[in-house]
Formats: structure tokens, sequence, C-alpha cells
């Protein structure tokens, strides 16, 4: 295949400034967040120009949109795509560029009149986000059997709605079995969410895998009472044990630098009154690490940090265990199949390894997969300032159709 084929990088453009009018919000970003009539419209326009396309769509049962571009036999399809559903304050590329990406490339095959030998499909993965819904990526999972249909349905956001009656809601659980079939290979393409490629000046990132993560809740309780009569010393306080556990844990990445991570996300306190000593505290806890071993370390670490905080300060704890994404390796077969494509593009490239976890995680348990990742304005992601240059997305794009092509020649 000449290298001179290429997408239309006007047309993914504007199709990311066109998704990114839904939700979006008053400092230039996206709130789509997954199964919400934002969600829903993001949806209904992706269908849209699939269907313009002359792409047949189908929809399975965990509201996961497959496009498909027939080939000249109905082998094992090779698939591209992410995510459309965003962060509350997120913004325009992270996820909806790995979908749009998907659909330029079918568009593209389209324009040039090529029939490939394989099917070649666009994917739209529900709920990778894991805002509304924990944990993150369900769609994907379920899909490769990770989670089951009854435990994903189950679900509820803050409010009470569960995942199964507000899939319904917006119209998307389809008919067909969120099971996995036979896959020649998965890409997705998305910005890094970090600032290595732009620091190092290259333009994509050739990824060979994804950290390891964890999420927990870490839950301490104590006895509440009034801030004013209550001596110190006699105070049951989780607030105290958090103050001991949080510098032990910043400290438990540090010691494992540079890959090392752990954050802090989501806090709650009861019963939430100023002038009440909390009886209980709830901590989110995501930690993170690119070796399996080393974050079966730090997990083994936190717990022990945990108890003894508790111990130290009267309090009770439990370490709940939210999600657990052991390191990923990617495909050999599809990693060099990105490598050959920056090559014969004459793109600056580096190997990455991913810090954020993505849909191919679930994908890679049960189809050979490979990412592909172009650099994003100061790393920034999750963020309603999240940026990347036109040239950039176009040469993602650029790439994956041609890794793409490379697997189908095979």
């Amino acid at each position: 295949m000449s290298s001179n084929l290429a997408v239309d990088g006007d047309r993914l453009w504007q199709s990311l400034m066109d998704m990114a009018k839904i939700g979006a919000t008053p400092a230039g970003g996206c709130n789509r967040q997954a199964l919400t009539d934002e969600d829903k419209a993001g949806r209904d326009l992706f269908v849209t120009w699939c269907d313009d396309a002359g792409l047949a769509v189908r929809v399975d049962a965990m509201g996961n949109i497959f496009a498909r571009r027939a080939g000249r036999t109905d082998g094992p399809a090779i698939l591209a795509g992410s995510h459309l559903d965003t962060q509350p304050t997120g913004g325009k590329f992270d996820g909806v560029y790995g979908v749009l990406a998907g659909l330029e490339v079918l568009r593209t095959l389209s324009d040039a009149e090529l029939e490939t030998e394989l099917p070649f499909e666009a994917v739209v993965w529900t709920n990778e986000e894991g805002v509304r819904f924990a944990p993150a990526m369900v769609g994907s999972g379920v899909w490769a059997g990770e989670f089951t249909l009854e435990d994903a349905y189950s679900k509820a956001d803050k409010t009470g709605a569960t995942f199964e009656a507000e899939l319904e809601r917006i119209g998307y659980r389809g008919d067909t079995p969120a099971v996995h079939g036979p896959l020649t290979g998965a890409f997705e393409v998305h910005i890094e969410q970090g600032p290595i490629l732009e620091r190092e000046g290259k333009q994509i990132g050739v990824v060979t895998g994804v950290q390891g993560m964890r999420w927990y809740d870490v839950v301490i309780r104590g006895d509440a009472c009034h801030a004013g009569p209550t001596p110190m010393e006699s105070r049951r306080d989780p607030m105290r044990a958090l103050s001991v556990i949080l510098p032990k844990l910043y400290q438990l990445a540090a010691d494992h630098a540079p890959w090392g991570r752990i954050t802090f996300g989501d806090q709650t306190v009861q019963p939430g009154s100023r002038n009440t000593v909390p009886a209980c505290v709830t901590l989110s806890v995501d930690i993170r690490h690119p070796d399996q071993s080393t974050l079966d370390a730090m997990h083994e670490s936190l717990h022990a940090i945990v108890s003894e905080a508790a111990s130290r300060t009267a309090t009770e704890s439990e370490v709940i265990d939210q999600w657990n994404s052991r390191a990923v390796v990617f495909d050999q077969g599809c990693v060099d199949a990105v490598r050959r494509a920056c090559q014969a593009l004459d793109y600056a490239h580096m190997d990455i390894v991913s810090g954020a976890g993505h849909d191919s995680v679930y994908v890679s348990r049960v189809a050979p997969t490979g990412m592909v990742f172009v650099p994003c304005e100061k790393g920034l992601s999750h963020n309603e300032a999240e940026n990347a240059a036109p040239g950039d997305l176009t040469a993602g794009c650029n790439v994956l159709l041609h890794a793409m092509l490379t697997l189908d020649k095979k």
C-alpha cells in the first residue's frame, strides 16, 4: 500500500469540533458523561455520520456501537476506536479522537474506493471514564468478559439511577450480545495525556503497554463528637488517621519513582458538619505502576500503612478494592505495525508506556491490540484546557490507517 494514501485532516478536525459542541462547557471543554442526554446526542451524531458513510451499524447490550465497512472476505475484522464519554470538566480530544479517527479511516478507504481483504470497524465503547458509573472501561470490560452484564447493569450513580435504566432511557441498549468475537487486530489512537512526547519532540508514541492500576476506597471510622467540648486526646478522629496515611502514601509513590503514581481524587466526610468531629471518612485512592510485581508490592504497602495509622489513632479502617487492572504488554505484531507505519510516513516517533487506562486494556485480553499516541499541549488532559495540534491529530490518524492496512495485508 502506498504511503501516499492519507486521511482528510480537515474533515477529521471538523468532526472533532462538531462533536465538541455537544456538552460544551463555558471554559472550552466538554461534559458528556456516560448515558446522559449529552452522551446520547454524541452517539446519535456518530451514528448519523456512519449512516452517511454507508457503514453497517450495530449496538450491543452494553451500548457499545460498532460501524462496519465490509471487506472482500468476512474474516475477523480489524477494529479501531475509543469512547465518547468525558470527565465532568473534560476536554475535546480524550477518547473522542480515537473514535473519530477510526471513522476517518473508514471514510478515507471509501473515498479511495479501496477494497480491503478484511472488514474494518470503528467502535464506541460505553462508559470508559467511570465517572458516573464506576469502574472505568466497563463497556469494553463486559465485551471482553472481564465483568458480567448483570454486574454492569446494577451499577448506580450518585442519584441512584442504574446503568441499565439509563442505557434503556437513552435508547442504546442494543440487541446484539456484548460478547467478543475473533478479531485480526484492534487499535486505539489517543492523545498522550502526559508531557513526554511534547518534551521529547516526537509526533507519535508507539505504545508498547499500559501501566497496571488499582482503585480503592479507604474507609476510616471513629466517633462523631462535638468540636468544642471534646478534648483532642479523647477523640477517635478519622481525619487524624488520614493525616498519617497521606504522607506515607505519597512517599510510597516516591519510593517507586519515576513510574510510581498515587492519586486521591475524591473524599467523603460524614456527617459533614463544620463543628462535629467526623464519624467516618472515605478516601478514593488510585495507584499505578507499569511493572506488575511492583504494583503488587505497593498494594501490600497500602494495606499496611492504613492498618498501622488506624491503630495509632484508635480508629477502625477498611480498604475496599474497587478495581484492579493488571499491567498490559501489547501484541508485538500490532506494535510493529504501528512502528512500520511511522517509518513509512517519516514521522518522528518513540516507544512509550501508557500511564492511563484505556479500553485497549480489556480488548488486549481477547485480541491482538496496539495503541498510537500523539502529543497534547503541556501534557494536559481531563481538563477543559486540553488541546492538541491538528497536524499531530492528522499524523496519528494516518499511522492508524497504515497500521490497519498492514494487518490487512498479512
